[in-house]
């Protein structure tokens, strides 16, 4: 049935245990329909009068990112799919992963439903609130 359903699958990878999950979930729609799984990590975006402060810090950010997406690929090839990965800068991480996923023909986006993101996001994070809401592909939320 999900047979060549779900060819492309964009996944956020953050590095919390929900977004492991979601990247499970999505090896698991990629093995079912012998799809592609593209990672991605937003950075967050300082002003530049920030930059001087902050840029072992966001050098650190991008260290990890990395690592996060480093860590997937791995996973992904112990199941034989095929993973790419997006690093991107925003102010914004849900119009930079609705913009991205639309732009790039993307058949549906798994996310957690609670990240690293903020904390005043009691249920579903708003990262992934803000996904469901302004997507118009499917989106898989995993908790």
């Amino acid at each position: 049935m999900l047979q060549n359903r779900f060819k492309k699958v964009l996944v956020g990878i953050d590095g919390s245990a929900n977004s492991i999950r979601g990247l499970n979930q999505a090896i698991s729609l990629a093995r079912q329909s012998q799809g592609v799984i593209t990672g991605i990590h937003v950075l967050p975006e300082f002003p530049p009068s920030y930059e001087i402060n902050i840029k072992s810090y966001r050098a650190q950010l991008s260290k990890l990112g990395k690592k996060f997406m480093e860590s997937a690929k791995i996973s992904a090839a112990r199941h034989g799919i095929e993973f790419n990965e997006k690093i991107a800068s925003s102010k914004n991480a849900v119009d930079t992963i609705v913009g991205f996923a639309s732009k790039s023909k993307f058949d549906i986006i798994v996310i957690g439903s609670r990240g690293l993101g903020s904390p005043k996001a009691n249920y579903v994070g708003s990262v992934a609130h803000g996904i469901v809401n302004n997507s118009k592909i499917p989106v898989l939320v995993v908790k």
